[in-house]
């Protein structure tokens, strides 16, 4: 009873969010109106700085999200009043066109006029919307417009060459200065009586967060595999889960331990000015390097089950260490952007000294890459062969390739003076490749969850669950993807907000608030129709005294019927316009005429099937000359399994306008004949007796019809008999002839009754005549023989001599 409520509760669920997303969607389109006024400053506002371009890319984004802002409001603003203005139009549509020779009565020339009045008053809003949104989204482009090219620009900027001599003694005393200002400034703090005595009164607080980091750095490991393996105890199944926690917990704990050592040197107040920009960045760094560590561990371990790319056992170590080197010389990089921005370094030392990072993050992703080319896959023909249609392995080499071209061409570009693109191109592609392993790594947790839950894995029972899960985590990753290669998070909104517009179709509008409100609704019309199913095939129809052909086809009524209804509610919800499908019925209907006939003639046969009820599930039945048992009757088509353990499937319009042979409708009783031969001279009224008993006595024969033996003929080797018998059923009618055959065989051998065989003998009338006929053919043959012989010899020797003589010519 209790999972029944809990099934029942999931549909209900389900619509009560469907209800809630439906009502968030009315009260949006009917809020109250904006404030023009308000608007006409802004708008005018933001075109004079688009005109004049003088604005920062900064003020500008912050103007771009406030007319953002606004262009929402008109767009929810041109729903407002949309049933009104349905209902007038709909009226004056009633009143019919005007008549051209203005013979229109005065009352309908009034109400046509009233009508278009109050129909002009309400669209006024509408159209001031559309105009303002109009404006706005005008301003939306010109400001996009104008970032992205400043941004092309500032990308294809042609700088100083890092390669250049020149540049070098420069860049090494403004590094020098950067190191001594900042030793100088901590000796500083140090050295000053108030902030030793301000870092004296804060030393429980530093003494409480040296402990904690340092027991967090020590023993963080080992407390999370105790805690992983506590939580694991009483189950064998999900392997790669807890390894999978085990492995987080060894991150984030340590991670933690960090956090509390820095917070315990800001506890000191030593570090001021400069120091506190890189100790406020310590923490980003410091997960960056675990987490580029963590996905390391996870993307290329030792373990082939839990491994995301299944790399050959000398290679992983190799992966492992070219990533956590990649994540220090980006650590590294955002360390010196850092000093730059703070110390403000010309362009030709900031190029100095960025490009041997730059150049040595170029290298390691050309050996990351080549990894994945020298790696051999080792293991049996099969294992070879699932490993080259692995999709895993093929993007593997794809990513490894293009990793490969642009580790090379960044640093050229760099070295060339183009800084900026070698940065846009390598640092982004060492992000990008986190980003890849980090999906690849969740795809196999939620693999292991799925096994972990159904003890199951998913590769071994082609599960639709953990593709999906991964096809939904590639989507997610597709906007971290997008910012990651130069995105504004401005660009990711703007196609939000056009993919919330929708596209029009006719007078509908489709928008993905519609669609998702038509998949919940019907998601849970659907889930409504299956529990309705379920209930009536195990609660309420098992009660009643029908037959399971009668039960089935109710409940497969009901789900066709459900799925119907579910599909008009949901459109309907959607605020989809049914009306407008009209053109599309048209064209299905001459389809239809065309090439959909047996389709169409199928599905109506099905629903006839499944009213009249002529078959049912667990019939035998015979179509064709196919014997079998019905095993599902669907809208198209019915599956038979035939006795030799086979499904036949076979068109409903054949069922219901051919013959076929129902051997169990409405019981199991069937008759079964067995014939039989005694010889000549048997006592027939022994035999009768015989045959009677053998059936009377078998369990599946019935007394009532009783069973009965026929003397049917003299036949020309034997007695004729036969044995009539209704069985209580009819499928095991093969069994019975077989047992009751063995019976007679026994039973006649004991009464000495003989079964005959067919007999004949040949009787030759004239044999002499015969033998003197053959022997004269011999003869004949004999000496036909001897002259083709004789006939053949003088001709070979006549050419003989010919040939002799010929030679002797030639001597002489």
């Amino acid at each position: 009873m209790t999972l029944f409520f809990r099934t029942a509760l999931r549909p209900v669920a389900a619509l009560l969010i469907v209800l809630f997303l439906w009502a968030s969607t009315v009260w949006a389109q009917q809020s109250t109106l904006p404030d023009y006024t308000s608007w006409e400053t802004i708008a005018t506002r933001a075109e004079s700085m688009v005109d004049a371009e003088r604005a920062s890319d900064e003020r500008l984004e912050t103007l771009r999200a406030q007319v953002a802002t606004w262009r929402e409001q008109f767009q929810a603003a041109q729903n407002v009043n949309a049933s009104r203005i349905q209902t007038l139009e709909a009226q004056i549509k009633a009143l019919g066109p005007e008549p051209e020779d203005g013979t229109e009565s005065a009352e309908i020339k009034e109400q046509r006029s009233l009508l278009s009045t109050q129909l002009a008053d309400q669209r006024a809003p509408v159209l001031r919307a559309e105009a303002a949104y109009s404006r706005a989204n005008a301003i939306v482009g010109e400001i996009d417009r104008i970032i992205r090219e400043r941004q092309a620009d500032a990308l294809l900027e042609f700088g100083p060459s890092p390669l250049n001599p020149i540049h070098w003694p420069g860049a090494v005393q403004n590094l020098q200065t950067t190191f001594v200002s900042l030793w100088r400034e901590i000796t500083a703090n140090v050295g000053s009586s108030s902030a030793r005595k301000a870092a004296l009164q804060n030393a429980p607080t530093v003494l409480l967060y040296l402990i904690v980091g340092i027991m967090l750095i020590a023993r963080g490991s080992i407390w999370a595999r105790t805690a992983v393996d506590k939580l694991r105890s009483g189950t064998r199944r999900g392997t790669g889960v807890f390894r999978f926690l085990v492995s987080l917990g060894q991150i984030l704990l340590p991670y933690l331990g960090i956090v509390a050592l820095l917070q315990a040197l800001n506890a000191t107040g030593f570090a001021v000015d400069e120091w506190n920009v890189l100790l406020g960045k310590l923490p980003f760094w410091a997960a960056l390097m675990f987490g580029i560590r963590w996905l390391a561990d996870q993307a290329f371990n030792n373990d082939d089950d839990v491994a995301a790319l299944p790399l050959h056992a000398d290679e992983r170590p190799k992966a492992r260490r070219l990533a956590n080197a990649l994540s220090f010389l980006y650590v590294l990089e955002d360390f010196i952007a850092t000093l730059i921005a703070f110390d403000g370094y010309p362009a030709a030392t900031a190029a100095v000294v960025q490009f041997p990072v730059l150049l040595l993050s170029g290298l390691l992703l050309v050996r990351l890459g080549r990894l994945r080319n020298d790696a051999p896959i080792v293991g049996s023909a099969a294992a070879l062969e699932e490993a080259s249609g692995d999709f895993r392995l093929r993007f593997a080499k794809l990513l490894g390739r293009i990793i490969q071209v642009v580790g090379v061409i960044g640093p050229i570009m760099a070295a060339i003076g183009y800084f900026r693109v070698g940065e846009a191109l390598v640092y982004p592609a060492v992000a990008t490749l986190a980003l890849v392993g980090l999906v690849m790594v969740l795809q196999r947790f939620i693999n292991n969850l799925y096994e972990l839950a159904t003890g199951r894995h998913p590769d071994s029972t082609n599960s639709l669950l953990p593709v999906l899960a991964g096809f939904i985590l590639s989507l997610v990753a597709l906007p971290m993807l997008a910012l990651i290669w130069g995105a504004r998070e401005a660009d990711l909104t703007e196609i939000w907000d056009r993919a919330q517009e929708g596209i029009s179709l006719g007078d509908t509008r489709i928008s993905p608030t519609s669609i998702i409100v038509v998949i919940a609704v019907f998601a849970a019309g659907y889930m409504l129709t299956r529990l309705m199913q379920g209930a009536l095939r195990t609660s309420v129809l098992p009660k009643t005294k029908m037959d399971q052909g009668a039960q089935n086809a109710i409940v497969s009524g009901i789900g066709y019927v459900g799925v119907f209804l579910a599909v008009i509610i949901a459109v309907t919800a959607g605020g989809l316009d049914l009306s407008s499908l009209a053109i599309v019925a048209g064209a299905l209907s001459v389809g239809i005429g065309f090439g959909l006939q047996n389709i169409v003639s199928n599905f109506v046969s099905g629903i006839i099937l499944l009213i009249e009820r002529p078959i049912g599930e667990g019939d035998w039945i015979e179509v064709g000359g196919t014997h079998g048992i019905v095993k599902d009757i669907s809208v198209r088509s019915t599956r038979i399994e035939t006795f030799d353990r086979f499904d036949v499937i076979i068109p409903n319009a054949d069922l219901v306008s051919g013959t076929v042979s129902n051997y169990t409708r409405g019981n199991s009783l069937g008759r079964i004949i067995i014939e039989v031969g005694v010889a000549y001279g048997s006592d027939t009224r022994k035999v009768e007796r015989i045959l009677l008993n053998i059936a009377r006595e078998h369990d599946m024969v019935l007394m009532n019809p009783a069973p009965a033996v026929d003397f049917m003929n003299f036949g020309a080797d034997s007695l004729d008999f036969r044995v009539r018998a209704v069985l209580r059923d009819i499928g095991q009618g093969m069994a019975v002839k077989t047992e009751m055959r063995h019976q007679i065989v026994e039973r006649f051998t004991e009464e000495g009754i003989e079964i005959p065989f067919a007999q004949r003998d040949l009787w030759l009338r004239n044999p002499d005549v015969l033998a003197e006929a053959v022997e004269s053919k011999w003869t004949a043959a004999a000496s036909d023989r001897e002259k083709s012989q004789s006939s053949t010899t003088p001709r070979k020797s006549t050419a003989t001599m010919g040939d002799e003589r010929v030679g002797d010519e030639d001597e002489g």
